[in-house]
C-alpha cells in the first residue's frame, strides 16, 4: 500500500517550496534518482548482465577503469543532459566538465558526481555507491572548468546512492538530511529514514591501517589512543572498520555513528590527501554535517576549502562530531608543537619490551 508513505517526489517537493529555481532544483534530483534506479538495476545483475570486469582505458587520476564506472558514467549524462536543468556535468571519470550538446537547453544548476564509488569491490560484491553534488550555474552559456570551482558550502543539495542488500538514496537539499528506500516493486523510492542524526560520541573508526607507517603524528597518535582502549588515555574501548568504499563507510556512520579517516600521508609527496574535493569530499561533507556531524581536513572545515583544480584531493576526517573536533585539536598541537607523543605501554627506551615485576 502506498498511502501514508512519502515518495522522493512528494517530499522534493514539500522540501522545495518557495524559491524561483526550486522546482527546477526538485526535478534535477528525480532526474539523479532515475539514472540510481539503472545503475542500481545493472550492479544488481553483476556477473549475469556482463557488467563485471575492467577496462583497457584509465580515468583522468591513472586509475583503471571498471565496466561500470563508464557505464554508470554515461547513465548519469544521459539521464540528466536533456532536461534544459544543468548548464553542465563534471565527473570523476572525465578529465574535463561534460559540454552540453549544442541542441540542449542550458540550466540553472552545474551537476558534480562519482558515478560509482567504491569499485574497486565490484567484482567482489561488496556494497559500491554513486555521490552527486548539485551547484546553482553561474552565468549563461556553457560553464568553463574555472565555474565548477567552488567551495562546498555553496552546494544547493548533495546526496548519494549506496548499492547493498537494498538500495538506498540520502540526500540533503540544506535541511537536514534524509534516507529513502528503493521500493523495486514499485519502482520508488520512499522515505524510511526522516532527519538522520549522528552520535556525538562513537566508539568506532574506520581508516585503512596498512598505511599507518605515512600518517602524520596526529593522525598516529588519535590511532593509538583508540586501540589502546580501556588501558590508554580514552579509558573505553573501540571497535575499527574498514569498507575500502566512502559511500558504505558514511553510510554506516549515518546509521549507527563513527568517524571515517581517510588522512593526509608522505605515501604520495605530489597528493595532499586522496579524496576528490568537488564530487567526494564535498557532498559528503554536506550531508554529515546536515545530520549533525562534522567533516574536516583536520586543518580546515572541508566545505571551507577553496577549489584550485577540478580533481583536486584532499584529507577527509569526518562523523561524530566530538572525534572531529578531537582529531582537528590533536592537528593544532602538532603544528604549534605542543602535542606530547604518544608512548606504548609495551614499549620503553632501553629494552624491546617493558619490563615486568621482578621477584
Amino acid at each position: 500500500m502506498l498511502q501514508g508513505r512519502t515518495t522522493i517526489s512528494k517530499f522534493l517537493i514539500e522540501q522545495l517550496r518557495g524559491a524561483d529555481d526550486q522546482a527546477d532544483l526538485a526535478a534535477l534530483l528525480v532526474d539523479v534518482t532515475a539514472a540510481v534506479k539503472a545503475i542500481a538495476a545493472m550492479t544488481s545483475k553483476g556477473a549475469l548482465g556482463g557488467y563485471l570486469g575492467a577496462l583497457a582505458s584509465s580515468n583522468v587520476q591513472g586509475e583503471t577503469q571498471k565496466r561500470l564506472d563508464v557505464l554508470a558514467n554515461d547513465v548519469l549524462i544521459q539521464s540528466c543532459a536533456w532536461s534544459g536543468l544543468v548548464a553542465g556535468m563534471a565527473s570523476e571519470e572525465l578529465e574535463q566538465p561534460y559540454t552540453l550538446p549544442p541542441q540542449f537547453e542550458r540550466g540553472p544548476f552545474l551537476l558534480l558526481f562519482d558515478p560509482l564509488d567504491g569499485s574497486s569491490n565490484i567484482d567482489v560484491n561488496v556494497a559500491v555507491g554513486t555521490i552527486f553534488s548539485v551547484l546553482r550555474a553561474r552565468g549563461i552559456g556553457d560553464p568553463q572548468p574555472a565555474d565548477y570551482l567552488r567551495p562546498g558550502f555553496e552546494q544547493v543539495a548533495a546526496g548519494y546512492a549506496i548499492y547493498g542488500p537494498s538500495t538506498m538514496m540520502v540526500l540533503s537539499v540544506g535541511k537536514g538530511s534524509h534516507g529513502f528506500t528503493l521500493d523495486r516493486e514499485i519502482g520508488n523510492f520512499i522515505l524510511t529514514h526522516p532527519d538522520l542524526r549522528i552520535p556525538e560520541e562513537t566508539g568506532e573508526f574506520a581508516i585503512n591501517a596498512s598505511n599507518e607507517r605515512f600518517w602524520e603524528p596526529p593522525v598516529q597518535r588519535y590511532v593509538a589512543e583508540c586501540k589502546a582502549g580501556s588501558t590508554g588515555d580514552r579509558g573505553r574501548d573501540f571497535n575499527t572498520r574498514w569498507i575500502a568504499s566512502l559511500v558504505a563507510e558514511v553510510h554506516r556512520i549515518l546509521m549507527r555513528g563513527g568517524v571515517f579517516l581517510y588522512p593526509r600521508d608522505c605515501k604520495d609527496a605530489q597528493r595532499a590527501g586522496r579524496l576528490r574535493l568537488l564530487y567526494e569530499a564535498n557532498p559528503m561533507a554536506m550531508v554529515v554535517e546536515q545530520a549533525g556531524g562534522a567533516a574536516s581536513t583536520g586543518r580546515q572545515r572541508i566545505l571551507d576549502v577553496e577549489p584550485t583544480q577540478l580533481h583536486q584531493r584532499v584529507p577527509v576526517l569526518l562523523g561524530s562530531r566530538s572525534e572531529v573536533l578531537r582529531l582537528e585539536r590533536y592537528h593544532q598541537e602538532y603544528d604549534s608543537g605542543l602535542d606530547k607523543p604518544f608512548v606504548s605501554p609495551l614499549f620503553k627506551d632501553r629494552s624491546l619490551f617493558a619490563e615486568g615485576p621482578r621477584a
